[in-house]
């Protein structure tokens, strides 16, 4: 399952909502993931996005921005339950798709196993039944967002007690997971996996998921393959005014740890920026790989 980018409600209530609310066909089954803290916007948002097609809402209260803290959503919404209970009672009662929560293990003072089972409880008793967990606490005070994303331990076992704890749950721990077989010793203890970092900076690493994973059996193809595939959608966001690198700042690790990778990487990036660059520009960094 894919989940978009974090987008605030106000974006979407107030800004261009179709632009936000835009994805392909191909991306089913997909997710937004809503940043927001007014119950009235959010419902408002899961109603635009079920009449756009979205498989599931998810509230993300996980995020340590800045900017996410200053305008009250993200990860500083985990010390405050009772609005976060608010905000998916109001969503649920705008749609009939899942609501689910994006949280953190913790988030500063509030660090503890008792403290997580208590919003748990909160946000559980609003009609959520299902947490994708980041098994790290925000330390919203003193900590960059790219210092959260590191610094704060991981902390694994208090993932795996949620899920003991309540067994009737979609229980989905993210954070360090960086292999396949990472994924399958966790699955044991949950109920799924996110993976953030690691499949954009190596998408290659979900060739073998459906294999691996699911137990479906998939003909492998090759990284060229996979491009050849992609670029009559890059031609077609082309015509339709997409810059290029907008579109391949997400394939820049496509070809990670494998020779001629960075030369694939050096050029897109030293090209692809450029005004009107076409195509052609991703045809050749294509070349630099054999």
């Amino acid at each position: 399952m894919l989940y978009t980018e974090m987008i605030t409600s106000g974006a979407i209530v107030h800004g261009d909502a179709p632009r936000h609310l835009r994805y392909n066909h191909a991306e089913h089954p997909v997710a937004i993931q809503l940043g927001g803290s007014d119950p009235k916007d959010l419902a408002r948002c899961a109603e635009l996005a079920a009449a756009a097609g979205y498989d599931e809402i998810n509230l993300n209260i996980g995020c340590p921005s800045d900017r996410v803290q200053s305008g009250r959503f993200g990860a500083c919404l985990m010390a405050d339950p009772t609005l976060v209970a608010a905000c998916i009672r109001a969503m649920r009662a705008a749609v009939s798709i899942p609501i689910t929560i994006k949280c953190r293990a913790g988030v500063d003072a509030y660090d503890s196993d008792e403290y997580l089972e208590s919003f748990i409880d909160h946000v559980a008793d609003a009609g959520c039944s299902t947490f994708i967990i980041h098994a790290r606490i925000a330390i919203l005070k003193g900590l960059s967002p790219k210092e959260n994303r590191d610094i704060p331990p991981l902390n694994y076992p208090r993932v795996f007690r949620i899920k003991e704890i309540y067994p009737h749950l979609q229980v989905i721990l993210n954070g360090g997971l960086k292999t396949l077989q990472e994924c399958r010793d966790v699955l044991q203890r949950v109920d799924g996996v996110m993976l953030g970092r690691e499949v954009y900076h190596n998408p290659w690493i979900l060739a073998n998921v459906d294999a691996e994973i699911f137990g479906q059996s998939t003909k492998i193809r090759s990284r060229h393959d996979v491009l050849n595939e992609f670029l009559p959608y890059v031609q077609e966001q082309l015509d339709d005014g997409t810059p290029l690198q907008h579109l391949t700042r997400h394939i820049l690790g496509l070809f990670h740890g494998v020779p001629g990778g960075k030369a694939f990487r050096r050029h897109l990036s030293e090209n692809a920026f450029r005004k009107n660059a076409t195509i052609t520009v991703l045809e050749d960094a294509m070349n630099c790989v054999r």
